[in-house]
């Protein structure tokens, strides 16, 4: 069945619910999965001269808010005793992104939440769950929250 699952992340409850339901699928089917949380990078137009200068301090607290979820989440499955890899990305298309990580991973499943949310790390799931389910050739399992 499936050997490598791609998980995409934010941070959301929701984000870190369809982690765990991976981690449960992939230990149940023996596959490892990867983890992956996409950064968009501060807009270039924003500190262009002239406008507002970049925060000397933006991407390390990007990195750091994204090491710490990715940290969290790979420890929720390597609890279950299923491999793990986490990594960060930052691109400006969040779906490219993922469908990219899936191609060059070698992944054959890409578990991702209905719906994520905007903030500080600029990720964003819910309509980037669209732009994977309609441009990836890897198969997509969209979780929308246990009830």
């Amino acid at each position: 069945m499936y050997k490598h699952i791609l998980v995409p992340m934010d941070g959301s409850p929701l984000s870190d619910q369809a982690v765990d339901y991976a981690a449960t699928l992939a230990k149940a089917v023996g596959a490892r999965v990867t983890l992956i949380m996409v950064t968009s990078p501060f807009p270039a137009l924003l500190y262009s001269p002239g406008f507002v200068a970049l925060p000397d301090s933006y991407v390390e607290e990007l990195d750091a808010a994204a090491a710490a979820a990715l940290a969290r989440e790979k420890q929720v499955v390597a609890a279950k005793g299923v491999p793990c890899e986490a990594i960060q990305v930052e691109h400006e298309q969040v779906y490219q992104a993922i469908i990219d990580a899936a191609r060059n991973k070698g992944c054959d499943l890409i578990v991702m939440a209905s719906h994520g949310r905007r903030g500080l790390s600029a990720v964003m799931l819910g309509s980037e769950t669209l732009k994977v389910l309609t441009h990836s050739a890897v198969p997509v399992l969209v979780f929308r929250g246990k009830s």
